[in-house]
Parts: C-alpha cells; sequence; structure tokens
C-alpha cells in the first residue's frame, strides 16, 4: 500500500477486512450477552409468579367481609396476599395481609375474613407474591 492510499484511508476512515471483523464480532458478541440476559430475566421473574382469582365475597355485618379466593404459586414457597374491602365510593374501609406457609401443593383456595372500619359493598384480593 503507498503513502497516498493509507493518507486516504486514514482520511475517510476506511478500514481494514480485519478490522471490521473483530468489530463485527464484539457487536455481535455482545448482542448474545444481552439477549441471554433478558432472556434469563424473563424466565427468573416469570417463575415467582402469582397467580390469583377472587371467587367470591361475602358482607357478614357492618364490620366484616369474607374472601373467597385462590392462587397458583410455585410449590414450596410461601405466599403473601393483600386482602381489600372498599365501601360504595371505592374507598377502602378494610385491608389485611395474609401470609400462607410453604407447600407442595400448586393451587391452593381460602376463605378469609377483612375486618372493616365502616359497611363494604365488595371485597376482593388486590394482590399476591412469593415471600
Amino acid at each position: 500500500m503507498t503513502t497516498t492510499q493509507q493518507m486516504l484511508d486514514e482520511r475517510y476512515g476506511r478500514h481494514s477486512a480485519r478490522r471490521r471483523r473483530w468489530t463485527l464480532g464484539i457487536i455481535v458478541g455482545v448482542a448474545a450477552v444481552a439477549v441471554g440476559l433478558f432472556a434469563w430475566m424473563t424466565v427468573a421473574g416469570a417463575l415467582d409468579d402469582v397467580d390469583v382469582d377472587a371467587t367470591g365475597f361475602h358482607v357478614v355485618d357492618e364490620r366484616t367481609v369474607t374472601i373467597d379466593f385462590q392462587f397458583i404459586a410455585p410449590p414450596g414457597r410461601s405466599v403473601a396476599c393483600a386482602l381489600e374491602a372498599q365501601d360504595t365510593q371505592h374507598g377502602i374501609v378494610g385491608w389485611r395481609v395474609v401470609e400462607y406457609p410453604a407447600s407442595d401443593e400448586h393451587s391452593r383456595a381460602f376463605q378469609e375474613t377483612v375486618p372493616t372500619v365502616a359497611e363494604a359493598t365488595t371485597g376482593f384480593v388486590n394482590s399476591c407474591w412469593v415471600t
């Protein structure tokens, strides 16, 4: 390669094929690591998911609501659920967090009582999570 050719390559940013392959290899490697990390985070997050369904509620009296619900959680992991009672204006009149010990069962059903400060018109499970 002549000196003029080298000067032109430097001026216009031309690189050798070897340098282009090296850069491309680094980019592909970083992309592969990023995709692998994203996949692992997605799978790891899904392993601890708790799916909950409220199956019913019953207003016992002015100060009590019972909530029937079931959840699907990873076996061998303890679970906590936040139960909520609301009035006609959707104001929270009762709240309770209940913790359940680990079990070998994948799906479990419960009925819990939530004390309220005023008469409730509904009761439901706000959320459940693995503890």
